[in-house]
């Protein structure tokens, strides 16, 4: 079972994989786009990645409001998920992925990495939380 973890974002997608006994989350990559409603690239190159893979489902990081109510940035993830869903027949589970970005911005700071090269990894490691706060829940 491999699982692709996804963080959403206006101009960028983090994306992480699982290992195949579906355990531990890696960083993949970060796909950038230069405007936000551009998605056919990132959409083909999210299917290439769930082929390579061998992906049988994804997680997609859903960004609700600290308050718990949904919020344009989560309505736009929802609807990127219905895309993922009919474009590669995958089975999309929203995650929630509250303070996810502030946590990987922290593991950035204290692994040393500059400010200016954090944005190049920032998202990926957001990817990487939301995929492994899913896999340990399947592991309760």
């Amino acid at each position: 079972m491999r699982v692709l973890g996804l963080d959403y974002g206006s101009k960028t997608v983090g994306v992480a994989v699982s290992d195949p006994l579906g355990l531990t989350a890696q960083r993949v990559e970060t796909i950038w786009r230069k405007q936000e409603n551009k998605l056919r690239r990132t959409l083909a190159r999210v299917e290439e990645l769930v082929a390579e893979y061998g992906v049988d489902r994804i997680v997609l990081g859903y960004p609700k409001n600290m308050n718990n109510t949904v919020g344009e940035r989560a309505e736009k993830a929802v609807e990127f998920g219905e895309m993922l869903r009919k474009r590669t027949g995958l089975e999309v589970i929203m995650w929630d992925e509250r303070l996810t970005t502030v946590s990987a911005e922290r593991t950035l700071m204290e692994a040393g990495v500059r400010r200016e090269n954090r944005k190049e990894y920032l998202d990926g490691i957001a990817a990487v939380f939301i995929l492994q706060g899913y896999l340990d829940s399947l592991s309760v």
